[in-house]
């Protein structure tokens, strides 16, 4: 039987920003409709939707060899996985994910230590009671089935809820207390799949091309014709990712300078560079980095 590598893929929120990741890296995964099995352009990948929050859990049984979700479904279902890379990645924004500890913006609770016989409400309660145990506090910790942010003060004292930017918590009139767990997406693998020396160089090659992806993110290569006399001003100008690649040119007065740089900045160093006697500069686009 041929080789295959049995991959998990996140459904819901991370579903399509995880797989718009891996087509950047070069794996075109398609999604039917009411289908859990999506295809993907690699004879030796099987692809699974599975819910992020029980992905750890798979991956550990060996029903699947990896996946990617995030660490704090990890923590959470107390998997025992091999995190095998981290991928800064999310639904709304590259901030990682934050859990927290919330109450309603007229509580008298100011810690967690104040939430003592308290009810809390939350998705992650395993993760809860541990951050409650680990700060001496007593309280009872009830699994929310969603709208959590709606429960206190009447259903609950206090929340703990996942958010990027904090917008859906002030738009419910709560204010964070604590910070719990700070998550971000991690591609993870079964300990005996690790172990199986095809299957390791496979998820290998996946964290390669992903974090090679998520490496370019926000960079674009810089090209441009420098006199030798102006070079180490030019190059001075270059908030350089890596020391500039310098080329020789048919005309010995002239040099090619490569160089990338944050895209961020580009607006500002072109007037610079010019200035400093770089000519036919050009930008082009980079999808990926390996160092």
């Amino acid at each position: 039987m041929a080789n295959v590598l049995k991959l998990g893929v996140p459904s819901a929120s991370l579903q399509e920003p995880t797989a718009e990741l891996f087509r950047r890296a070069g794996y075109q995964i398609t999604f039917s409709t009411r289908s859990y099995y999506p295809s993907i352009d690699d004879p030796e990948i099987d692809c699974l939707l599975v819910r992020a929050q029980e992905m750890a859990r798979y991956v550990e049984q060996g029903v699947l060899d990896a996946g990617v979700t995030g660490h704090d479904w990890v923590v959470e279902t107390d998997a025992d996985v091999e995190e095998v890379c981290e991928l800064v990645y999310s639904k709304v924004s590259r901030r990682p994910t934050r859990w927290v500890l919330c109450v309603p913006e007229d509580s008298e609770v100011q810690g967690v230590r104040d939430l003592q016989g308290k009810r809390i409400a939350t998705e992650v309660v395993n993760l809860t009671r541990a951050y409650l145990a680990k700060h001496g506090v007593t309280a009872e910790v009830e699994f929310s089935w969603g709208a959590t942010e709606v429960k206190p003060p009447r259903l609950a004292d206090a929340i703990v809820e996942v958010t990027e930017t904090g917008s859906s918590l002030r738009a419910n009139n709560l204010r964070i207390v604590e910070e719990v767990l700070t998550s971000t997406p991690r591609l993870i693998v079964n300990h005996d799949s690790a172990t199986d020396s095809w299957k390791r160089e496979k998820v290998a090659n996946i964290e390669l091309m992903l974090k090679a992806c998520l490496a370019a993110e926000g960079k674009v290569g810089l090209m441009m014709n420098v006199r030798r006399a102006d070079l180490d001003s030019v190059v001075g100008v270059l908030p350089a990712l890596q020391t500039p690649t310098v080329s020789a040119l048919a005309d010995d007065e002239w040099v090619d300078v490569h160089s990338i740089v944050e895209e961020s900045v580009v607006r500002l160093i072109l007037p610079k560079l010019k200035s400093a006697g770089a000519r036919g500069i050009i930008e082009y686009a980079i999808s990926k980095i390996i160092d």
